[in-house]
């Protein structure tokens, strides 16, 4: 199929943020995953960055902008979020823990949906919240299944090590215990677009006296299934929209 639409430098300007949803880039790391000239690929990152479609990171690397998602909101074709209301707070019910989901920003994570545990003792992380990518469940997931490179890069300083990561990708979970903050263990599990990719986190979090010192022993599976359904979400409304592209 011919993705180009006769339009060059709209054409261009696609490419590029297709490249970008790999995650952060440098420009050299541009040009090779565009196959741009270097002058062109800086041009239209900059223009874009202008809309707000493309930002920086804290390394001044490229990375998607808010644009796409005020744009995906405001059209009400955000599945993930629509969908993450009921799976987190499922999740809650059968952990008696709170729950969220994160997305990977840059050299951050932030909370973009939660669930919080009613009463008692619980670790809340509102809405909007950013945290480290370089400690705590949620972040070994948004990493481990990262490209070498960025892998590599993302275990620096990090409280993890690549033997975890690896870990994390045999079984398909990722559980911390005071990594992230003392007392408080997670449970977390991947979801991916129907690609495949790994874009955002499922996570169940509580004080360590409740969750064990082996939190995925009690809560891995349960947080599994609800990563799995959001995962399901996804594929069924991408299988809905190539199928009316068809008729």
């Amino acid at each position: 199929m011919d993705n180009t639409s006769g339009v060059g430098v709209l054409d261009k300007a696609a490419i590029v943020l297709s490249a970008l949803e790999a995650g952060p880039s440098t420009l050299a790391q541009l040009v090779t995953a565009t196959g741009l000239a270097r002058p062109t690929a800086h041009r239209l990152a900059v223009a874009l960055e202008h809309h707000r479609l493309v930002t920086r990171d804290l390394q001044g690397r490229f990375v998607l902008g808010p644009r796409l998602g005020e744009l995906a909101a405001a059209a009400g074709e955000d599945r993930l979020l629509a969908a993450a209301g009921p799976v987190l707070g499922a999740l809650r019910d059968h952990t008696n823990e709170s729950a969220q989901l994160f997305r990977r920003q840059g050299e951050y994570r932030v909370c973009v949906s939660a669930a919080e545990r009613p009463v008692g003792l619980r670790d809340s992380i509102p809405v909007g919240a950013t945290l480290s990518m370089r400690a705590g469940s949620a972040a070994q997931v948004l990493l481990a299944w990262e490209e070498p490179d960025r892998l590599h890069r993302g275990l620096q300083g990090a409280a993890f090590t690549a033997t975890a990561l690896s870990g994390v990708r045999r079984r398909g979970w990722a559980q911390s215990v005071g990594e992230r903050e003392p007392g408080v263990a997670s449970v977390s599990a991947p979801v991916r677009s129907p690609s495949g990719r790994v874009i955002a986190a499922v996570s169940i979090s509580g004080p360590i006296e409740r969750l064990s010192r082996q939190p995925g022993r009690l809560h891995a599976a349960t947080v599994i299934a609800g990563a799995n359904k959001l995962t399901e979400v996804l594929t069924r409304h991408a299988a809905q929209q190539e199928a009316q592209n068809t008729v």
